[in-house]
C-alpha cells in the first residue's frame, strides 16, 4: 500500500516541475564540467586534492538536506523527532541506504583502474554501456516496462554519447604497463555498479512514503564516512602535511556548491521521473559542456561529436514520446474466440 501511495505521489507530480528539475540538473551539470576541468587545469596556484572535495560535497549535500528538511516539517519539534525516528533508531534504515554509497565507491575505483589498463578512447567508449546496463536494472529490479521505441532510443543515446566523447588515440608512448583484460573486467564492473546503485536508489525512494530528504541525509552520512576512508586512502599523507583545505579557492569552493546542488536534484530527478531520464539529462549536460569549452578553451567541434550531438536530442525526443496503450485493444480488433476467452477469465 505504501508503495502505491509513493508512485501515485510521484505521477500527480506535475509535468512542468519534472521539465524544471531535469533542465536545472543539466545545466548545473554542464556548469559543473567546465568548472572542474578549469580548477584541475589552471597553470597557476597548487592544485588541490580532490578526494577532500568529494568529502567535503557529501557534507555539504547533508547541511543542504538537513535546510530542505526544516522547511518540510515547519517545526523545531518535528524536525527533532524526524531525526531521531529516521536516522539514531533506524540502523537498519542507515544500513539499506549505505548500499549506493558503498557502491560507487566500487564504481569510482574501478573506473580508475579500468583507466589504468585501457586506452582513454576504449575507455569512454565501452563505459557508455552504463546506460542500456541502467535500462535493464529498470526492468529487473523494478519491474518496469519499456517500449520497442524507448529500448531504440537508449541504444541511440549511448551511441550518441560515445561519438561526443570519442577522440582518436594518440600515437604517443604507454609508460605504465597496461593489462587490457583487467580494464575490461574492471569497466564491467563499474558498468553493473552504476546500473545497480542508481535503480536501488530509485526503488529505495519510491518504495515507502518516507520523506526525500530524510533519504537524502541517511546517505550522505553513510557518503561522508566512505569519502573519508578514500581521503585516508589515497591522499592520506598529503592532508596530514598540507591541511585538508590546501589548493582551495573560490573557483574550487564554487565546483563543491555545484556539485552538491547537482546531487540533490539529481535526488528529486530519480523520485519523480526514473534513472534512465537522468541518464538524458546527463548526456544532453556533456553535449553542453563541450559546447562551452569551444567557447571557454578553444575546443574544436568534429564531425563525431556533431553527429553525436544529432543522435543524443533525437534519443531524448524518442524517449519523450508517449507510450501506445496495447493493454486495451479495440473490440472490433478481438476476434470471436479471443472474446469468448476473455469472458471466461
Amino acid at each position: 500500500r505504501t508503495q502505491t501511495r509513493a508512485t501515485m505521489a510521484a505521477e500527480n507530480v506535475s509535468v512542468v516541475f519534472k521539465l524544471y528539475c531535469l533542465t536545472v540538473m543539466t545545466l548545473v551539470a554542464a556548469t559543473y564540467t567546465v568548472a572542474l576541468r578549469y580548477t584541475r587545469t589552471i597553470p597557476s596556484g597548487d592544485l588541490y586534492f580532490s578526494t577532500t572535495a568529494v568529502c567535503i560535497t557529501e557534507v555539504v549535500k547533508l547541511i543542504l538536506s538537513l535546510g530542505m528538511l526544516i522547511k518540510e516539517t515547519g517545526s523545531p519539534v518535528r524536525l527533532k523527532n524526524a531525526i531521531v525516528e529516521h536516522v539514531f533508531c533506524s540502523p537498519k534504515e542507515l544500513l539499506k541506504l549505505s548500499v549506493p554509497s558503498v557502491v560507487y565507491a566500487v564504481q569510482n575505483n574501478m573506473a580508475f583502474l579500468a583507466l589504468s589498463n585501457l586506452d582513454a578512447a576504449v575507455y569512454q567508449v565501452t563505459y557508455q554501456l552504463k546506460i542500456p546496463c541502467t535500462a535493464l536494472c529498470t526492468v529487473l529490479m523494478l519491474n518496469r516496462s519499456l517500449s520497442r521505441l524507448q529500448w531504440f532510443s537508449v541504444f541511440v543515446l549511448c551511441g550518441g554519447v560515445i561519438l561526443v566523447q570519442w577522440k582518436p588515440a594518440e600515437a604517443s608512448k604507454v609508460l605504465v604497463e597496461q593489462n587490457p583484460l583487467v580494464g575490461f573486467v574492471a569497466i564491467a564492473v563499474a558498468v553493473l555498479c552504476s546500473g545497480f546503485a542508481g535503480v536501488y536508489f530509485e526503488k529505495v525512494l519510491k518504495s515507502s512514503d518516507t520523506s526525500l530528504w530524510v533519504r537524502n541525509i541517511q546517505m550522505y552520512l553513510s557518503g561522508i564516512v566512505v569519502t573519508l576512508i578514500g581521503v585516508y586512502v589515497n591522499d592520506g599523507e598529503k592532508v596530514l602535511e598540507k591541511g585538508f583545505f590546501f589548493g582551495y579557492t573560490s573557483w574550487v569552493c564554487f565546483v563543491v556548491f555545484l556539485a552538491s546542488v547537482g546531487g540533490l536534484y539529481t535526488s528529486v530527478v530519480v523520485k519523480y521521473t526514473d534513472n534512465i531520464m537522468k541518464g538524458f539529462s546527463a548526456a544532453a549536460a556533456i553535449v553542453l559542456s563541450t559546447v562551452a569549452s569551444v567557447i571557454l578553451f578553444g575546443l574544436q567541434i568534429t564531425l563525431s561529436f556533431a553527429s553525436g550531438a544529432i543522435l543524443v536530442c533525437v534519443s531524448i525526443y524518442l524517449y519523450g514520446l508517449p507510450k501506445q496503450d496495447t493493454s486495451k485493444l479495440r473490440r472490433q480488433d478481438l476476434p470471436h474466440d479471443s472474446k469468448e476467452k476473455l469472458i471466461m477469465v
